[in-house]
């Protein structure tokens, strides 16, 4: 790391402490920019990453509401405003006791590139709040987003700020945002992705950003004149995204044998598919969030599964299971350096991020190190916000498409970002080195940008 970026690092982490999660989206992406700056000094003199690592705007609010007992309960909610340089901001709504300042920072900032990467015109936000959707009712859900959505409307437009679903926000919560929204602004426009299909949703949302990383992986293996066909899948999580990646994984001839949530993961040898895939979404639906469920269910004591049983491993990863591609869904920070050690070990080819950073750097840096396939979360799963992306396109014309040409849509994007990528890591001298072609490819479409509108 050169000393501009080693003193931009120190500034950022100086400037807004207790923030690990953002420092780390920094100090990732800025290790990618040395060579670019190098090139092309008027980045550097028109303090264009100084400008990025900085939110355009920050909502702060708080959001009170009344429990169905008639108690008062107040939470915290956030918007940030990251980067409008190529297009409105974009991004999603947490619903999560974690959310906090830092992890929202990290989000918005990675959602800049990201969005960057679908070559759509989207710039990049993030937002939510610490309110915990599991176990309320959806009455006590309702009055949450509607209090939420009377602070927030203010702030949001189809040509200013497009919010999506994330962690905790799902069809039920999008639907209460939208119903208050539209009510408060009195006009019906696509201000939210994520919506029902029967007013304004776009097919396969839910499950875009699965299979966009199942598309990315399935380029990624093309340079190793490999397939999906055939190979063996560790997956974590079990909502939406690893549901969607189950199922095109499933489709494309491949097997996942994991699943993973809070309180350890399963190991299926038989693989996950038909009725299995269908359970994911009740577990999802539960307010048991814990995958002990799936075992239950399809062990062979219950008669589910007579080829063998589906084995529950309490309070641990999947990593150490031997398969040939690992894709973790979850969240922020799931896979460590002895993880990462354990997938080489066990003969893992290639690791793809369908989270967002759901790897440390020091994992990183260890996959690097063995000549890995890897591919970062702001290319991997761009697919959710791709399709968000298409469903505000659809919006725009009052026209649905079909499933099969929104899934079409997406794979041409996937494997346009996969192309992207590999051009620009071989164009500035890393060639086959996914993290580098995506954050300098994200990186080069906003700056450009932002050079062209002046000091704003």
């Amino acid at each position: 790391m050169s000393d501009y970026s080693k003193k931009l690092l120190a500034e950022v982490k100086a400037k807004n402490p207790n923030e690990p999660e953002f420092h780390q989206a920094v100090e990732e992406f800025v290790e990618s920019l040395d060579v670019v700056l190098e090139r092309h000094p008027e980045y550097r003199s028109a303090k264009i990453l100084e400008r990025m690592v900085e939110p355009e705007r920050l909502i702060m609010f708080r959001v009170p509401w009344m429990d169905d007992q008639g108690e008062i309960h107040i939470n915290r909610g956030f918007r940030i405003q990251m980067n409008s340089a190529i297009g409105p901001y974009k991004g999603g709504l947490r619903f999560h006791p974690s959310v906090n300042l830092g992890i929202l920072k990290f989000l918005a900032f990675e959602q800049v590139f990201k969005n960057s990467l679908t070559t759509l015109p989207m710039g990049g936000g993030k937002g939510g709040s610490d309110f915990n959707p599991k176990g309320k009712s959806d009455n006590e859900v309702m009055r949450f987003c509607q209090s939420f959505m009377t602070e927030l409307f203010r702030h949001i437009g189809p040509h200013t700020d497009v919010p999506a679903g994330d962690i905790g926000v799902g069809a039920r919560e999008i639907g209460f945002l939208f119903g208050q929204y539209k009510r408060l602004h009195n006009e019906f426009t696509g201000v939210l992705t994520g919506k029902g299909l029967n007013w304004g949703g776009s097919l396969i949302r839910p499950e875009a950003t699965g299979y966009g990383a199942v598309y990315f992986a399935q380029e990624m293996l093309k340079t190793k004149n490999a397939d999906v066909e055939g190979k063996v899948f560790a997956v974590s999580g079990f909502g939406n995204v690893a549901w969607g990646a189950v199922q095109k994984i499933t489709q494309l001839g491949g097997k996942v044998v994991t699943l993973s949530g809070p309180d350890g993961f399963i190991y299926d040898k038989d693989g996950i598919k038909g009725e299995k895939i269908d359970f994911m979404l009740k577990m999802r639906a539960s307010v048991n969030d814990r995958v002990q469920d799936y075992a239950d269910k399809f062990s062979a004591k219950s008669g589910s599964a007579p080829s063998g049983k589906v084995e529950f491993y309490p309070g641990k990863r999947p990593w150490g299971i031997k398969v040939d591609v690992a894709m973790p869904c979850a969240t922020q920070n799931e896979i460590y350096p002895e993880d990462a050690k354990e997938l080489i070990k066990n003969g893992c080819m290639c690791v793809c991020e369908a989270a967002n950073m759901p790897t440390t750097l020091e994992a990183y840096k260890i996959f690097k190190e063995a000549g890995m396939l890897f591919a970062p979360g702001k290319a991997a799963n761009a697919g959710g916000v791709a399709v968000s992306g298409l469903e505000m396109a659809q919006d725009s014309m009052r026209l649905p498409w079909p499933k099969e040409e929104v899934d079409h849509r997406l794979y041409q994007i996937m494997s346009k970002i996969h192309e992207t990528c590999i051009v620009t890591s071989e164009r500035f001298g890393t060639p086959g080195n996914y993290v580098n072609g995506a954050n300098i490819a994200g990186f080069l479409k906003v700056a450009d940008a932002m050079l062209d509108l002046g000091l704003v």
